[in-house]
């Protein structure tokens, strides 16, 4: 749907449709992640205040809004990770420690964020592709920050990637298991045995 053109109150008619969507990407965490209620495009509007008009103003469909829900968070996992890590100096240990305590800290902080992108997102089957697309590229981000920081120690590029592989992959299950309750554990648990993991790959 096009967005109209014109100034109201001050706010441009591309800021009002930003807005919007901003609304409708927070209401899409927070229905999804809730497990008593039924991911649906009425609920997803209703949540944000929204009609459907507007929803189709920033996405095709519901699957579209959830994939850009994945897309933030992984993101926001991303650089959140990568901040941390350069704000450590450049000590590896201390390095691989600051980016797996901030990824950890950002779950703590909004679990729900976690639950969709890890958990939920499974059970949408048009979304398990772009999961394992983004898990994907941060075990290839893992496989790069080792092969910069700790030297090859003659491991191949692939042997770099493998060791990505397990450890986003084994992070995943990690965090599904803490966030459904089956597996107790305490942050800082979490993030000495998956900076204890991560390094013992590439070492």
């Amino acid at each position: 749907m096009a967005v109209q053109s014109g100034v109201y109150r001050g706010v441009s008619a591309a800021q009002r449709a930003a807005a919007r969507r901003t609304r409708l990407l927070a209401a899409g965490l927070a229905v999804w992640a809730d497990q008593d209620t039924r991911t649906t495009m009425t609920a997803v509007c209703a949540e944000a205040g929204l009609s459907e008009r507007y929803f189709y103003e920033s996405f095709s469909g519901l699957d579209a809004l959830l994939e850009a829900v994945m897309n933030e968070i992984a993101a926001e996992i991303e650089e959140t990770s990568r901040r941390a890590a350069e704000q450590a100096g450049t000590d590896p240990e201390a390095r691989v420690r600051a980016s797996i305590h901030a990824f950890v800290r950002l779950l703590l902080d909004d679990p729900r964020k976690g639950r969709v992108a890890i958990v939920e997102s499974v059970a949408v089957p048009k979304l398990r592709r772009r999961r394992t697309e983004l898990l994907r590229h941060l075990a290839h981000q893992s496989a790069v920050e080792a092969r910069e920081r700790l030297g090859s120690s003659g491991r191949s590029e692939n042997e770099d990637e493998t060791a990505g592989l397990l450890f986003i992959g084994g992070m995943a299950e990690l965090v599904t298991a803490w966030l459904d309750g089956t597996h107790k554990a305490s942050a800082d648990e979490i993030v000495d045995a998956a900076s204890r993991a991560l390094l013992g790959l590439y070492r």
